[in-house]
């Protein structure tokens, strides 16, 4: 899934990046194109009044609609219209919005679309949207559809993007070309088609090779494995579909058994596989529970609420909030307050598994959840909401990534816009966290160990802060400077799309008004 709009953003890495000696991942921050000095911005119109006037209109017919394209002849002018009229009307920040922004001075549509944002920072001081972005509609439309992608098998973790570079292996999915080769978390990429990978200037070579754009296309990858042994080999690219939740098993501990489970990304296919792993735990009688969601850049929010409730208790989920949406005083999509609430699901909702099925529950008034910058959107939404309803979650890692926000996607002449309509807030109407929840022990990434392996820094910490209520001392010895760096920063090191980095919901049947 989204390996064309991934391919993107590991050019962004190794390329962009590396220039400016910034950090890798796709929420990272990019910066802002410069502002033309004006007085006086562009009158704002409707944006029904020049929707669809394009500059280079579609033919043919709209695969959602099964009805010819809108478009009609029209302009960059009237695109760049369209969006400030939009942005407008739908935006959560805008009366934020720069009013000296003049369209004539930005080359394209999406130039224009970048600025036309809040320029406000958060309390740390990164910029408080970080989050704008656009895709191309069809393939936005044929990646969000689809859980599969082309490619090897493994998540990498960008550690340093700059020179030296330090790639390495975050973990690989199950019967990948990656797993069948044995390619285990940590592993790190010395060499592709002979180039040198940590100061390498072939970067499009790189590119090329990591980012395959056809089942059976082969590269050549010097490795070093966690212990330090090095060997080459040929992988294959293949289609790929992820596992969102792998290695649930339960941990004896002096304190009772403990649940884990890994959970990367809020599928569809998520559904079906979280209530198989929570029916297996709860068999298993446990008394806590660690949920791994390190990587777990979101998606969607009826499955986050799904896991929400079946980790706690009736009495906490019942008639109470998962998460309230909050538009601007303009309410753009004329939502009610109940159209706006989204509860705490006790049923599934047919994703990966029939509707309607009664949801199982572990009843715990507490949970530990492993965090890092690469935790974002819809994984946030677990945490704000189970706090929400009194359940303690202690976190273990690094801070989260700071997205309580989300959107509702709008294509416009065959290109997507991704701009902040909402807030997401829980049962106490909290939702304020710009910058990260923070953790309750900071622990560094550890690469030495596989994830699950109760001896892995962030396990292992988690495991002795249930059983004392302390958080154990840091061990120095796997503190990676650059990682460490990264996550003071709250800057995430996956290289993944934006898309996977959303709240996704459906939108109110009311347009815009």
């Amino acid at each position: 899934m989204l390996g064309a709009a991934r391919r993107v953003m590991v050019l962004a890495a190794l390329a962009t990046l590396a220039a400016c000696g910034g950090g890798g991942g796709g929420g990272g921050i990019s910066l802002p194109l410069a502002v033309p000095a004006a007085t006086t911005g562009d009158p704002i119109v409707a944006s029904s009044t020049v929707a669809g006037q394009c500059a280079a209109p579609r033919n043919g017919i709209d695969p959602d609609t099964g009805a010819a394209f809108p478009d009609r002849q029209g302009s960059a002018e009237t695109e760049k219209a369209w969006l400030r009229g939009w942005i407008d009307e739908t935006y959560l920040w805008f009366d934020e919005v720069p009013t000296n922004l003049v369209a004539a001075n930005y080359t394209t549509p999406i130039d224009y679309f970048n600025v036309l944002k809040t320029p406000a920072l958060t309390a740390s001081g990164r910029p408080k949207d970080r989050f704008h972005f656009t895709a191309d509609t069809a393939t936005y439309r044929a990646l969000s559809q689809s859980d599969i992608d082309v490619g090897y098998g493994f998540e990498l973790a960008f550690l340093s993007a700059a020179p030296p570079r330090d790639v390495r292996v975050a973990f690989s999915e199950p019967g990948s070309p990656a797993a069948q080769q044995g390619i285990v978390r940590g592993t790190k990429l010395v060499t592709i088609d002979g180039i040198d990978v940590a100061a390498g200037s072939d970067v499009n070579g790189l590119n090329a090779a990591l980012n395959p754009a056809t089942v059976g296309e082969s590269h050549s990858f010097t490795l070093r494995a966690p212990d330090g042994s090095e060997r080459t080999v040929s992988l294959a690219a293949a289609g790929i579909t992820r596992t969102p939740v792998q290695d649930v098993k339960t941990l004896s501990t002096a304190s009772g058994p403990v649940g884990y489970m890994l959970f990367n990304d809020h599928l569809a296919t998520a559904e079906a596989q979280l209530i198989a792993a929570i029916n297996q735990l709860k068999g298993a009688g446990i008394s806590d529970l660690v949920i791994d969601m390190r990587y777990n850049g979101g998606g969607y929010l009826d499955v986050a609420s799904e896991l929400a409730y079946m980790v706690a208790s009736p009495a906490a989920t019942n008639g109470t909030v998962f998460e309230r949406m909050q538009f601007s005083s303009k309410n753009p999509f004329h939502v009610t307050t109940a159209q706006a609430t989204l509860p705490f699901y006790s049923t599934s909702r047919g994703y990966s598994t029939p509707a309607g099925q009664a949801l199982p529950q572990l009843g715990l008034s507490r949970v530990t959840v492993l965090t890092g910058p690469d935790t974002c959107s819809a994984s946030e939404s677990v945490i704000n909401s189970l706090r929400g309803v009194g359940v303690t979650v202690n976190l273990v890692g690094g801070a989260t990534c700071g997205k309580p926000y989300g959107f509702f996607p709008q294509d416009n002449c065959g290109t997507t816009y991704f701009a902040i309509q909402f807030q997401g807030v829980n049962q106490q109407g909290f939702g304020d966290y710009g910058d990260g929840f923070a953790p309750t022990c900071a622990v560094a990434d550890d690469f030495d160990h596989a994830l699950g392996d109760p001896a892995e820094g962030r396990l292992a910490a988690a495991l002795a802060l249930q059983g004392s209520g302390a958080c154990p001392t840091a061990s120095a010895s796997k503190a990676d400077a650059a990682r460490s760096k990264a996550e003071v920063g709250g800057t995430p090191y996956l290289v993944r799309s934006p898309v996977r980095e959303i709240r996704l919901v459906s939108p109110p049947a009311a347009g815009p008004g």
